[in-house]
């Protein structure tokens, strides 16, 4: 009888044995479908990036270059913990989309596209670039200088510095603004072509406060420029 049992006890072992090592042999390997580890800054909602080719993922924070830090040409950081430090951080965990320097690469460049824009009339290539409300107010502007035959001359010299100055949330839209400082040589002519505003031989200083929105919850990847106003 204790025969018997030992035999079945023989059994019992080698098939414990044999489960065991068939579970590590799956358990001790990667198949390639794991998910990745969690990440407790990652949104769940975050697009892939072959979605929207102009999205830029954000990196993890404690990455280099992964917080709202580098914001202005200058380099200076933001101070931590002041307003438009927890401002910005607010905008980044609501749009996984946003990073400051990449904004503000693109906030330049529309900068200049919009100044021009204006200057020679250029509806077209206005359009895409402004909300509704400050298309219609360029456009009425553009209206009213050709109604009198006038004409802007514009040089674009280049900008000499691009700062965002206030971040926020409005319901479901970031709205980044802008502080920009710019020289143009601009010269506004009337209908006979006689100089009535500027000096084509002089570079003057601009600055520029601008307010850049977007829906954080579309697809739409793009800016629209939605307020201007000159400092007092």
């Amino acid at each position: 009888m204790g025969q018997i049992l030992d035999f079945y006890n023989i059994i019992f072992l080698v098939l414990a044995v044999v489960v065991f090592l068939r579970l590590r042999s799956v358990l001790g390997r990667k198949t390639g479908s794991e998910r990745p580890p969690v990440d407790p800054y990652q949104g769940r909602d975050r697009p892939e990036v072959g979605d929207r080719d102009n999205v830029i993922p954000m990196p993890p924070r404690g990455a280099p270059g992964s917080g709202p830090e580098p914001v202005g040409e200058t380099g200076e950081p933001v101070p931590e913990g002041s307003a438009l430090d927890r401002a910005l951080r607010a905008v980044m965990a609501a749009d996984r989309t946003f990073e400051p320097n990449h904004f503000l690469a693109g906030a330049r460049a529309a900068y200049e596209m919009i100044v021009t824009g204006f200057a020679t009339g250029d509806r077209k290539a206005l359009r895409p670039l402004l909300s509704k409300e400050v298309f219609d107010g360029f456009s009425a502007a553009i209206q009213d200088r050709e109604s009198r035959g006038e004409k802007v001359e514009t040089t674009f010299v280049g900008i000499d510095k691009a700062e965002i100055v206030e971040a926020g949330m409005r319901a479901n839209f970031v709205q980044i603004t802008v502080r920009f400082v710019s020289q143009l040589i601009t010269v506004t002519r009337n209908a006979q072509g006689d100089v009535i505003d500027g000096d084509p031989t002089k570079v003057s200083d601009l600055v520029d406060i601008w307010t850049f929105e977007r829906n954080a919850g579309s697809a739409d990847p793009n800016w629209y420029l939605v307020a201007t106003k000159t400092p007092d």
